[in-house]
């Protein structure tokens, strides 16, 4: 499964991978679970509500991830983790400097293995939904970094039972070209 996953992240990253807007890597904390990922973004050539200083952008997320868990006297597992997400960001319009922003990802999808971090924490199936809420700043001559926090939920929306979630805490830093 772990070959699948990985094999599906460069397929779908390479296809592309001219487009490719930006890069990132994260890190995550969630009930003595360790996450962190790495991926690739493409924007969309599109914006919303920009009459005034603000306006609404968006970009699709392709990560490959890796979920550790650290609790002791337990049978810890490694979960890899593939994921497509899109990002709808509010922020301040184009220009140099610090801008602040707000971003929400909704609906994305992502692939697990295997399905459990605990002996007590099973996530059902392999197919996860993730939606986060998070904020930040651009930064850089270009605004060609992101620094931000999100909170990010994943489960499988009661597909398949049992669906226990997860809730991670992360920092997630953006290095766009």
């Amino acid at each position: 499964m772990r070959k699948l996953i990985v094999m599906t992240f460069f397929f779908l990253i390479a296809a592309p991978a001219g487009a490719v807007d930006g890069v990132f890597v994260e890190y995550g904390q969630a009930n003595k679970v360790a996450m962190y990922r790495v991926g690739a973004l493409w924007k969309w050539d599109k914006t919303w509500l920009n009459d005034g200083d603000w306006q609404v952008t968006g970009f699709w997320e392709a990560d490959l991830g890796r979920w550790r868990g650290y609790r002791s006297n337990d049978s810890n597992q490694t979960i890899a983790e593939i994921g497509l997400t899109p990002v709808f960001r509010l922020t301040r319009k184009e220009g140099a400097g610090l801008a602040p922003y707000l971003e929400g990802g909704f609906i994305g999808m992502h692939l697990i293995s295997p399905t459990f971090i605990y002996n007590d924490r099973k996530f059902g199936s392999a197919f996860q939904f993730g939606n986060h809420l998070g904020f930040g700043a651009t930064f850089g001559g270009r605004r060609q970094c992101d620094l931000g926090y999100r909170f990010q939920h994943m489960s499988n929306a009661d597909i398949k039972q049992p669906n226990q979630g997860i809730n991670f805490s992360e920092i997630h830093f953006v290095y766009r070209f």
